[in-house]
């Protein structure tokens, strides 16, 4: 009894002390191993070392690697048979990349088994319950040792039985100890009925067996392999036995991968058979090299692209976009890079080459032997480069066959920098990772490329051609330019034609790249498919312009129905959107993101004009940036009234109007010949020599007047002197007026009271609001926080009267104004706003089909001139 009770004791005390025990344990074996390879290491040298590695040729390398590889294959046997314990699917794919990851690396840095459980755990958890792993990789890791516990039993029968590897015999007890597991372990899995062992089943232990006798077997055979290629003169069978007597040692020691201590047992093992210690270390650095180090950085590779898949999976893919788009930009701006500096050198080589940054640079470009290849080379990249740029798909394979060909012919010259090669390396491979950004069908040049592109080819040209007509000139040469100027004419003559034939190069890249076109951009106007979104859903205060068919239309569409239809023209790369989208306001964002990837994928960037405040913020979370226009006048009808004070004028203008004969009427559409010639004979007077406008607003044609009333003004003899066609928003709440015109011959004030009829007709139609449409840039840049493109604005607001009336137009509207709403231009970050301003004027200014129209309505000028005399009338 006393001897149980002093038993338990001792577990108690061993298990609460078990961790400094193993410590302990480790720590001793460690100090012995340091000791004996240091003193191993004070009796080889490096010459010895040298010597003994010496018989390893190149193809012996590349065998070694490759059957190093193939040792390891036989430990994927575990993670092939671990999955068969979990819940969930696993593609062979995954399981492999996995299983190497977790082998290589428990090889290298076991730590008693807690690594690869710990990697298993990460990569085999997916649907699985903790104590689900933790069972699998349990019933794993009781097999990891049965093909070395086996190992032992064929070691011994080769030393008892065989004679083999006799000097080993000492070492019996090793081979015995470690050959005792298997056994135990079989019995114990096999005649034990806890749940822990009920799904190990005969033909899954039986393959856990093979694969562990397999794994032990194939890492002797290698260990054996490279002594045979090392070609030392022994018995290699007779090594075998001591191998396993090293292994059992690296085990008991606990040290990741048995590094030291399995080292110091070969090399004293290996001495017993002859084997000096420069060659048996020679012979174990190369195991460790081939069977751990290198198949463990294939590994690590695996490791972090599994953990980046993870991690952007995580962050929604942004890590992998961040690196994308670095590589891309390096890849377009070393093509330009290379191109301008190939174009220097081809164009003025005395001058650069007597540079010393570009002597500095010139290690990191391309390489051509003649001037013309360098010069068509140098704009083949400069052209793809701004495919590349814009990401184009089409661009990505003659980028990568020019890329080939220029890496190839640089690299094929002699003595090339070892740098070189590298960066042309890292560029192609830049250039296959950011094939995925390369998404969109088409090529369209924005103006700032354009100009980019275009400055480059143009300087080069008029520089070379006036550098090669001073060369003719001997007598005339500027002795500072003697260095600028061709050799021969001869030489001139080559670069004028590379030249040349390097501006068609750049045409036919242009013509390829934006040769695909896209179907949604030239989908024909259909007026029927309008007017049935506008019934349906209802129009806005720009809906009316689509009859103009001066602009596209983009339908969006749920379950084969059109919920939203966006109004557009493009110009370069920009799709000027006028006004909001219009139709289902619920199906607002989604209708957005479809344009703009549909626009990504065309290769154009949208640009919406004279939106809201409420559709600017919306677009600026999905990066636009914006500026204030102006306002837009709404008059509130419900309360409209010409009494009082403020309206004395109006009032007045009226009442003459009605004692001089003129009446106020609504056609009806469709338009008699008789009404349309009198309503073109009123707009002629109007226009005289200017042009139409279009895009923004309205222009005099048969087909638009006829899909709206139009309010007119007759005189005493029933002739139409003035008129203004009505903008229906489909939603019978607010309405508006698009042309607005008079003749020469019709009084001063005439569409003032125009207007005041309208506001009472529409009213008396139910009509709750009359939009007045925009005062440019009225409000704009105000406050001293504001844009500098917006404060910009505001000078043009001030003292920009002179080319248009912006306070006057604001000053007339504000008489009849209830509320201004302010709108914006929202475009994307980092475009230019002077090229998206100019572009979106040069649209406007369009003549709509081919009529004529007038900047500054002449009934405006009317407007500001009456404005005292009424207020002196009355």
């Amino acid at each position: 009894m006393g001897v149980t009770s002093v038993w338990q004791r001792l577990q108690v005390w061993i298990q609460k002390r078990l961790t400094l025990i193993k410590g302990v344990f480790l720590l001793s074996v460690l100090l012995l191993v340091i000791r004996e390879l240091g003193r191993i290491g004070h009796e080889i040298s490096g010459a010895q070392l040298r010597a003994a590695l010496g018989n390893l040729d190149v193809n012996t390398s590349i065998l070694l690697a490759v059957v190093g590889f193939i040792a390891v294959l036989p430990m994927l046997v575990y993670d092939f048979t671990i999955v068969e314990f979990l819940p969930g699917h696993f593609s062979t794919g995954y399981i492999i990349r996995s299983g190497w990851v977790t082998n290589t690396f428990t090889n290298l840095a076991g730590m008693g088994g807690l690594l690869g459980a710990s990697l298993r755990a990460n990569f085999y958890s997916a649907s699985a319950t903790k104590k689900q792993v933790l069972y699998a990789i349990s019933k794993i890791a009781l097999f990891l040792l049965a093909g070395l516990s086996l190992s032992c039993w064929v070691a011994l029968v080769m030393l008892f039985g065989f004679d083999i590897g006799t000097p080993y015999r000492g070492y019996w007890f090793w081979l015995l100890g470690g050959g005792l597991y298997f056994p135990v372990l079989f019995l114990f899995t096999r005649f034990n009925d806890g749940e822990f062992f009920q799904d190990l089943t005969w033909t899954r232990e039986l393959r856990l067996i093979i694969g562990s006798s397999l794994e032990w077997g194939s890492c002797a055979l290698f260990f054996l392999l490279i002594g045979w290629a090392l070609r030392l003169p022994l018995d290699f069978a007779a090594v075998f036995p001591m191998f396993v007597v090293a292994s059992v040692a690296g085990v008991v020691s606990m040290i990741p991968g048995g590094l030291g201590s399995f080292d110091v047992f070969m090399i004293f093992g290996l001495g017993l058979l002859g084997v000096g210690r420069a060659d048996a270390v020679g012979w174990l650095l190369l195991y460790r090299l081939f069977y751990y180090l290198l198949p463990f950085c294939v590994g690590v590779g695996l490791f972090v692209h599994d953990a980046g898949h993870r991690l952007n999976r995580f962050l929604a893919g942004l890590p992998v976009a961040i690196l994308r788009r670095g590589a891309h930009l390096f890849v377009v701006t070393f093509m330009y890079f290379s191109g301008v500096m190939m174009l220097l050198y081809a164009t003025i080589p005395d001058v650069v080459l007597a540079n010393r940054l570009y002597m500095r640079l010139i290690p990191f470009m391309f390489y051509f032997l003649s001037q013309v290849t360098n010069l068509i080379m140098a704009f083949l990249l400069i052209g793809l480069a701004r495919g590349v740029g814009s990401r184009v798909a089409r661009s990505f394979w003659p980028t990568l066959v020019v890329l080939l060909l220029a890496i190839g012919n640089t690299l094929w010259r002699e003595n090339f920098p070892g740098g070189l090669a590298a960066l042309l390396g890292l560029v192609l491979i830049c250039l296959i990772f950011a094939k995925p950004e390369l998404s969109r069908q088409s090529f369209h040049y924005s103006w700032g490329g354009l100009l980019t592109d275009g400055s480059i080819y143009v300087v080069t040209f008029v520089l070379y051609t006036v550098l090669g007509f001073l060369a003719r000139n001997p007598h005339r040469r500027p002795q500072f330019l003697q260095a600028w100027l061709p050799p021969s004419t001869q030489v001139w003559l080559n670069g004028l034609g590379g030249l040349l034939i390097a501006l068609v190069i750049l045409l036919t890249i242009n013509r390829y790249l934006s040769a695909p076109q896209v179907a949604w951009l030239k989908q024909p106007f259909d007026a029927q498919r309008v007017r049935n979104l506008i019934i349906k859903y209802g129009g806005n205060e720009v809906s009316h312009l689509a009859f103009l068919q001066d602009k596209r239309t983009f339908f969006y569409q749920e379950n084969g129905e059109d919920q939203l239809m966006i109004l557009f023209r493009q110009k370069a790369d920009k799709l000027l959107v006028m006004g909001e989208p219009i139709g289902n306001q619920e199906a607002l964002l989604p209708a957005l993101q479809t344009f703009m990837r549909d626009a990504d994928r065309a290769g154009l960037r949208p640009v919406f004009y004279e939106i809201s405040e409420e559709l600017t913020l919306r677009l600026h979370e999905m990066g636009f940036d914006f500026i204030k226009v102006g306002e837009e006048g709404h008059v509130d009808l419900t309360t409209f009234s010409l009494a009082g004070k403020p309206h004395r004028g109006e009032r007045a203008l009226v009442n003459k109007f009605k004692r001089e004969g003129y009446e106020f009427k609504l056609l009806q559409p469709p338009l008699s010949d008789a009404q349309y010639q009198e309503l073109k004979a009123i707009s002629d007077s109007w226009l005289g020599d200017e042009a139409e406008k279009s895009f923004s607003m309205g222009f005099f044609n048969r087909d638009y007047l006829n899909e709206a009333p139009i309010a007119v003004m007759t005189d005493a003899q029933g002739k139409m002197v003035a008129f203004a066609n009505l903008m229906p928003t489909g939603d019978r709440k607010m309405t508006s007026i698009d042309l607005m015109r008079s003749s020469h011959d019709a009084p001063s004030g005439i569409m003032d009271g125009l207007f005041v009829y309208l506001f009472l007709t529409c009213r008396e139609q139910g009509y709750t609001s009359f939009n007045l449409g925009m005062a440019p840039l009225a409000n704009v840049g105000v406050s001293e926080f504001s844009f500098i493109e917006e404060r910009v604005a505001h000078l043009i607001y001030e003292y920009g009267s002179n080319f248009y009336s912006f306070q006057g137009l604001r000053a007339y509207k504000e008489k009849y104004v209830s509320v201004w709403q302010p709108k914006y231009l929202a475009y994307r970050r980092r475009e230019s706003l002077i090229f998206t301003m100019l572009q979106l004027m040069q649209v406007i200014n369009r003549p709509g089909m081919g009529e004529k129209a007038k900047f500054l309505p002449r009934w405006l000028d009317h407007w500001l001139v009456d404005e005292v005399d009424w207020e002196n009338r009355e």
